[in-house]
């Protein structure tokens, strides 16, 4: 991977709106942004409901208003990221393009399981009463790719526009989809990263399938023991640009991606739900620190969540790669986010970085639900 320059950050996260109040976030306690009583939707007492939504949502005073009347709560959150990400990276000022132009950026984001909230609306509506009665208007929130197309129409990003779906690990395949597309001159820049939202249907789901921590008093993600995980949700985009480039047109580097691995390991067996490999993510972080020297490697910042079927391989697939570096548990502060975890922890890499005193190296890590697992390698600016 050629290395790219992450030149603005765009948040839509449990700790608040924006590059600031994330960094704010972390430096808190974890825990604190997790409620019993969300407003995202409404579910009967439980004690596995402990979700990390945005909360007290409202797009409005960002991005204005006008023509957010149908668009779900996927793509406003997305809509927030990408207006904050490009007006910190410079490109635009008060919704105007003020550096490039929109031939020449594109949003490469991704989401696990899209705009579930749209898709159960319209189906309780056609069970329930009568298709007669659907709204059309609502209709193109159910495919999965549409709330980055609004994105794209709502920026005037006219570069590409694209969608990854690939689980947990698809916050970071995107920046190397945005590698790719850089490379080939599709565009200078690239809005990259994920989004997921909160619904019924979501924590229904996980809740089913017995995913869920149950402890109402204790939730330590990624310690051995940890019984389950607890969802979050939000967008994080950045903006990520040629290095060379992003420096020619004087742009403010806050970290440089040099290095990316993916990798993935069949389960020996077709019938389990969930594979997780520690083989593969072993494989997949020393593809993406061949780039870089290991001592510069100070942290690996995970995506341990709670569930040791996925920690437990994690866990290993780190310490055979990486030794025994740091290992930081961002999930602690925001939960799972699924499609939006891998920039959320690029994110959240990109801050603890700027505290280290020897070293310069970050490896995010990630694994899939089935057998896929990936690593990406932030550098603090030289």
């Amino acid at each position: 991977m050629r290395p790219l320059a992450i030149t603005g950050l765009g948040v839509a996260s449990p700790l608040g709106l924006g590059w600031e109040a994330f960094r704010a976030g972390l430096a808190a306690p974890a825990g604190a942004a997790f409620s019993t009583t969300p407003t995202s939707f409404t579910a009967a007492a439980h004690p596995a409901l402990r979700v990390a939504e945005v909360a007290n949502f409202d797009p409005r005073p960002i991005v204005g208003d006008k023509g957010l009347r149908n668009n779900d709560r996927l793509t406003r959150l997305l809509l927030v990221a990408a207006r904050l990400g490009l007006e910190h990276a410079g490109l635009k000022r008060a919704g105007a393009f003020a550096a490039l132009g929109p031939t020449e950026v594109g949003v490469c984001a991704s989401t696990a399981y899209g705009s579930l909230e749209a898709i159960h609306e319209l189906d309780v509506v056609a069970r329930l009463e009568d298709p007669r009665y659907l709204n059309p208007a609502r209709f193109p929130n159910t495919v999965i790719n549409s709330s980055v197309g609004y994105v794209s129409i709502w920026e005037e990003l006219r570069a590409l526009n694209a969608t990854v779906t690939n689980g947990p690990t698809g916050g970071l395949d995107a920046f190397d989809a945005a590698s790719i597309w850089i490379d080939a001159g599709r565009a200078k820049a690239v809005l990259t990263g994920g989004a997921e939202a909160m619904s019924e249907g979501l924590w229904q789901a996980f809740r089913r399938l017995g995913a869920l921590d149950e402890n109402p008093e204790v939730w330590a993600p990624g310690d051995v023991g940890s019984r389950g995980l607890r969802l979050g949700e939000g967008a994080c985009l950045a903006v990520v640009e040629d290095l060379a480039a992003a420096r020619e047109r004087g742009a403010t580097v806050l970290a440089e991606v040099v290095g990316y691995g993916a990798a993935f390991e069949p389960a020996e067996d077709s019938q389990p739900m969930v594979h997780v490999s520690a083989e593969a993510l072993t494989r997949a972080v020393h593809i993406a620190v061949a780039s870089v020297e290991r001592a510069r490697v100070i942290m690996a910042v995970s995506g341990l969540s709670g569930l040791g079927v996925l920690d437990e391989p994690e866990r290993a697939a780190i310490a055979a790669a990486l030794g025994d570096v740091p290992v930081k548990k961002p999930k602690a502060w925001f939960g799972e986010t699924l499609g939006a975890a891998g920039a959320f922890g690029v994110a959240a890499a990109i801050e603890w970085l700027s505290d280290a005193r020897a070293g310069d190296c970050a490896v995010v890590t990630s694994v899939g639900f089935y057998g896929n697992a990936s690593a990406l390698v932030v550098r603090r600016p030289e």
